[in-house]
């Protein structure tokens, strides 16, 4: 069996998890963005609960309290009754997990500070005795929905490494970390040191000889900085991107980054995607949990690999890169009212300027399930405009 295999869509992600969770013997270790009480969330708990294995664990976003079935709004009390009820089948879920001997945290609660919404933990992982599974896909049917993929790696000293990160996040301590296993690279982004740790994203951007192309629904700043300078020495430099964008204001950021950069594609899908990839000069694979963004700059905990691996290359060129030539528009120069693009530079600007100076140090970053849900619960209506702009660049299933 290959050591990488990619799996695009809930779907052939699901069967493979879910098979793997059934024969795990020794952890199953899960970290999310999202966990809802729908079907995907009921499945995922189901596996856990009929796991053999005896260190099984759950570890979510508080970002899961906010925010259901992609609505967001201050009070729970203002949602839909659908978004209600979800929102407390969620916890009854959660609730039910903890009691039967799944034991669960929750990442970067909110407390009584609304400042504190926009710092996120995206990574999406799973750990399986010596597996690991890295990428986009939440537990949610929302985002089972969209077009994501994850990547399964039989690794022993791989899964060991994910498994350190995830127990630096269990633990409320994250920490950035890099490790080189053969012709894989991996970067565990705690959000307070990203910029270091991606400056070679940057560096690697910098250096393409002939070809950039990214899949992606919200890269912004300081990536696509990059990517149009590519695209202006003579790059071949594509971004792949939904029409139907679930972030109408990063939809009109990436129209009028086309419109005023010379040479850079951008191909719009018809279809809403959430898959995370980059490959440059068709030889160096970038994919993880990172959106390549502000948010990945600034202040997400993200995964991040870079692998040169052939047949993993080919594999996303296959099954990723080359459908989406295929079902995308190509759009240079997209028409777009002045007022959008320039809302959405600001709103970019106002979004940076936010993220650079939040941060809590020491501040506690993880809770058990029980201590953090009340508190992640009461109203966020006296949240400032601008870091509205800011969680609204950072949340959505980003």
């Amino acid at each position: 069996m290959s050591r990488f295999q990619l799996q695009i869509g809930s779907d052939a992600f699901w069967r493979g998890a879910s098979a793997d969770i059934a024969a795990a013997r020794r952890r199953v270790l899960v970290q999310a963005m999202t966990f809802e009480g729908d079907g995907a969330g009921t499945a995922l708990a189901e596996a856990l609960l009929g796991a053999p294995a005896p260190d099984c664990r759950l570890l979510i976003d508080a970002y899961s309290f906010h925010v259901v079935n992609d609505t967001m709004l201050p009070t729970l009390q203002w949602r839909p009754r659908t978004v209600r009820d979800e929102a407390r089948a969620t916890r009854e879920l959660i609730d039910r997990l903890a009691g039967q001997g799944v034991v669960v945290a929750v990442t970067n609660p909110v407390g009584c500070n609304p400042l504190r919404f926009p710092l996120r933990n995206h990574k999406k992982l799973l750990v399986i005795d010596d597996v690991a599974w890295l990428g986009g896909i939440n537990f949610s049917d929302h985002n089972f929905a969209w077009q994501d993929l994850m990547v399964r790696i039989d690794d022993p000293a791989v899964a060991e490494f994910l498994a350190a990160t995830f127990e630096d996040d269990w633990r409320g301590t994250p920490r950035g970390a890099a490790a080189k296993f053969g012709n894989l690279d991996l970067v565990s982004l705690d959000g307070a040191s990203n910029e270091a740790a991606l400056a070679p994203v940057l560096t690697l951007f910098a250096g393409a000889r002939r070809s950039i192309e990214m899949v992606g629904a919200y890269p912004t700043r300081p990536f696509t900085d990059a990517l149009a300078s590519a695209a202006a020495r003579g790059c071949t430099v594509t971004i792949h991107t939904p029409i139907a964008n679930n972030k109408p204001l990063l939809r009109d950021y990436l129209h009028d980054l086309a419109r005023r950069s010379p040479g850079l594609r951008l191909n719009l899908l018809p279809a809403m995607t959430h898959a995370k990839a980059a490959l440059v000069d068709g030889e160096t694979l970038l994919f993880g949990s990172v959106n390549f963004n502000v948010a990945s700059w600034r202040s997400n905990s993200d995964h991040l690999a870079i692998t040169r691996d052939p047949a993993l290359i080919g594999a996303f060129e296959a099954e990723l890169f080359a459908p989406a030539r295929a079902a995308g528009t190509v759009a240079t120069a997209p028409a777009l009212p002045l007022w959008r693009a320039l809302r959405a530079r600001l709103a970019l600007a106002a979004s940076d300027a936010v993220l650079a100076r939040l941060g809590f140090g020491a501040a506690r970053r993880v809770s058990p399930w029980g201590s953090a849900t009340a508190p992640d619960l009461a109203s966020i209506a006296d949240q400032t405009r601008m870091t509205e702009i800011a969680l609204s660049l950072n949340s959505a299933r980003p």
